[in-house]
């Protein structure tokens, strides 16, 4: 119910006072009588009811006027005047921070661009409308309900209490030492990767990792062999850099090393996901990552190795890293933590040959001086305390629960529509569609209506696709969450696939 009030000069009917709301009516007070004045309800020069007078107005207290008054004068708001009263001021401070546009502009406006290069246009076409993640079956999102937040948060205080002085000046621009120790230690027992703490440069993400190798190696128009389909985040930083961009096909073996040396013998870098290919989940075998090895080493050309999804293997350990087989200095290693614990994290790492460190390292200066030292220090402790051990391996059960969970649904709702094969590692699978689909933008924008997010085989492809698929992520969904996407992904491929097409495959 609203606060008895009676007009003073109209004044009191501009701010509707309510009781029933946990918002104090000071600055109930507070906000109404700011919005009038910058809504010019009440112009520059207006005078003021007495505090006195407005406070028997509105049955509040006086002081509380009188603080509201205190505050507003000292915003600038008001202007006091000696032997008068308090008046509106003439200057709203509001109208201070806004440019004044000349009405020509303004009329213009709806018309103006910014001059984009071809480049940009073509990659912000190719990423628009990215979705934050939260829906059935985002790629990447990790298990945040499962993330040990009890753990976190003490080391995050105890991190506060022990060294917040050092943590609160300016840091080393490769990183916190603790933390690189820490990322070599367990690269070298994970995942076979030979370095020392010198290597590991401390990054924001992996494609910050991406950066610093395309702006310290790269010259504009170089080659770049390309994964097809691959990860569409390293192609555009590959093509934002004018870099020119090589698909180069995949198979059972992962990348085609005889076909990319065919069609870009000389090309100065190499992107791959040897140990699980993005997005298609295959493995690198061991003759062909000695022949890729060989071709950097004769070629003086560099390999750029993203790691992704490694950490979740769910038959056997994980495989060694391309790295670890290197002897002459060639691979660059990234990898990050978004997706293994929390993607507002926002760290990762790029291992460097020592050849490389100290340009590389400059260049990480000059992008951001430095990464955030708390975030650092308590991921260095979560790490050396075992803890990110034990939550990888809990993640890995979780994990392979939920991919069986979406199998299965997909086999009781969509067999013979969507084929998809268990995946021996990762956070999604990859489910094909009938051979007779040409194109699965229409199901992408039909699913995205209904509540479902999916990502198109199509968008990680330069080149046109022998089938159609769709990238489905499992991780960061429960299985409730799961086996509803599924019935509702059903039910958009009834109504947007040609309905003899799905009865067809339904049969098959």
């Amino acid at each position: 119910m609203y606060h008895r009030r009676r007009s003073v000069n109209g004044l009191a009917s501009l701010i509707p006072l309510q009781t029933a709301t946990k918002v104090p009516l000071r600055r109930q007070l507070y906000q109404g009588l700011q919005r009038a004045i910058v809504s010019r309800q009440l112009p520059g020069g207006t005078r003021l009811p007495s505090s006195r007078v407005l406070a028997g107005e509105l049955e509040m207290s006086r002081t509380t006027v009188v603080e509201v008054y205190q505050q507003l004068l000292l915003e600038g708001y008001l202007e006091g005047r000696r032997g008068s009263g308090t008046y509106i001021s003439r200057t709203v401070p509001d109208a201070l921070l806004a440019p004044v546009v000349p009405p020509s502009i303004l009329a213009k406006r709806g018309t103006l661009h910014p001059s984009l290069s071809q480049v940009s246009l073509a990659v912000s076409r190719s990423s628009a409308d990215k979705a934050p993640g939260k829906r059935a079956f985002w790629v990447g999102q990790p298990a945040l309900e499962a993330f040990p937040h009890v753990i976190w948060q003490r080391l995050v205080s105890r991190c506060y209490r022990r060294s917040w002085q050092d943590l609160f000046g300016y840091q080393d621009s490769v990183g916190y030492r603790p933390l690189r120790e820490a990322i070599a230690a367990y690269l070298g027992v994970a995942r076979s990767v030979r370095c020392t703490a010198e290597q590991v440069i401390i990054t924001s993400s992996s494609q910050q990792g991406l950066d610093l190798v395309i702006r310290t190696l790269m010259q504009r128009d170089d080659s770049v062999w390309m994964e097809d389909p691959g990860y569409s985040g390293a192609r555009w930083a590959f093509q934002k850099a004018g870099l020119t961009v090589v698909p180069v096909p995949i198979d059972s073996a992962g990348l085609d090393v005889t076909a990319a040396k065919t069609l870009a013998p000389s090309a100065r870098l190499a992107f791959i996901t040897p140990s699980h290919q993005f997005p298609l989940g295959t493995t690198m075998g061991l003759e062909r990552r000695l022949t890729l090895l060989a071709w950097a080493a004769e070629q003086q050309s560099w390999i750029i190795e993203d790691d992704c999804g490694c950490e979740y293997r769910y038959a056997g350990r994980p495989l060694p890293a391309l790295q670890g087989l290197d002897d002459a200095g060639r691979v660059l290693y990234v990898g990050t933590f978004s997706n293994i614990l929390f993607p507002a994290l926002r760290l990762g790492y790029l291992v460097a040959p020592p050849a490389l460190v100290d340009t590389l390292a400059s260049a990480r200066r000059d992008t951001d001086l430095h990464p955030p030292a708390l975030e650092q220090a308590v991921l260095a402790d979560f790490i050396m305390q075992e803890h990110f051990v034990r939550h990888v391996r809990r993640m890995r059960a979780l994990y392979a629960e939920r991919q069986e969970v979406l199998r299965s649904a997909i086999d009781r709702y969509m067999s013979g529509v969507l084929e998809v094969h268990p995946d021996p590692a990762g956070m999604h699978l990859m489910a094909w569609l009938p051979s007779q689909v040409e194109t699965s933008e229409p199901i992408v924008q039909a699913a995205r209506a209904d509540g479902v997010e999916l990502l198109p085989l199509s968008s990680f492809s330069m080149q046109l696709l022998g089938r159609q698929g769709l990238v489905l992520g499992y991780a960061g969904f429960d299985d409730d969450q799961i086996v509803e996407g599924v019935r509702t992904l059903s039910r958009v491929l009834e109504r947007t696939l040609k309905r003899s097409l799905y009865r067809v495959a339904c049969e098959a």
